[in-house]
């Protein structure tokens, strides 16, 4: 797929969203909670550790063209906004637990500060050309642990997930990155930048 003609001849469109990333030990943690599920439900298309993030703009289909002034906008964005301490509990699913499409852990967070980041990263996309197509809707903070191409039904897995209280992290920096589609999707890092630091300094992983 092509988009309009640029210094090469043709623009490549990229797929991409931007994003938190927990560190390793969040991510070991919730994996030590989350692997003993996956047996009983082979129908569900469960995804791995490394793919574990918290999206806060999905940019979808863009030109490559407007990448450069992209990674400036974020920079500029993240800049704005502070780190800010994050924990994965409970779990739930979308649209529903007894129809689900998508199996998540939730998190615990000051909201009002994770939106106003993603509000910001989206007003810094649009303006560099490559507007979120979820713009619009309330950013929903989650890290999705498993997919199904039909309605499945999850509420024992949600009910399992119910009491999960994962160890806080703190978040101080964005990434955009490049989503990989085919029989085996893959995620490719294309920047990072940090946030600001808050005034009492940023913490660790307990």
């Amino acid at each position: 797929m092509t988009g309009a003609p640029g210094r090469s001849g043709t623009y490549k469109q990229v797929r991409l969203f931007v994003a938190l990333s927990p560190p390793a030990a969040v991510l070991d943690e919730l994996e030590a909670a989350v692997a003993p599920l996956r047996p009983a439900r082979p129908d569900l298309r469960w995804t791995s550790p490394q793919s574990w993030h918290v999206t806060l703009a999905f940019l979808g289909e863009v030109d490559d063209a407007v990448l450069d002034q992209l990674t400036v906008r974020l920079e500029r964005a993240a800049g704005r906004h502070p780190g800010l301490v994050l924990a994965a509990a409970r779990a739930g699913a979308f649209p529903s637990a007894p129809r689900a499409r998508v199996l998540w852990t939730g998190l615990q967070a000051d909201l009002g500060a994770l939106r106003a980041i993603a509000a910001s990263v989206a007003a810094g996309a649009s303006r560099a050309g490559a507007p979120p197509p979820d713009e619009r809707r309330r950013l929903r903070p989650h890290i999705t642990l498993a997919r199904s191409r039909e309605p499945a039904d999850v509420r024992p897995l949600v009910s399992e997930l119910a009491g999960y209280a994962g160890r806080t992290w703190t978040a101080d920096r964005i990434h955009l990155i490049r989503s990989h589609l085919g029989p085996q999707p893959w995620y490719e890092s294309l920047g990072d930048w940090p946030l600001r630091a808050p005034a009492h300094g940023i913490g660790c992983v307990e």
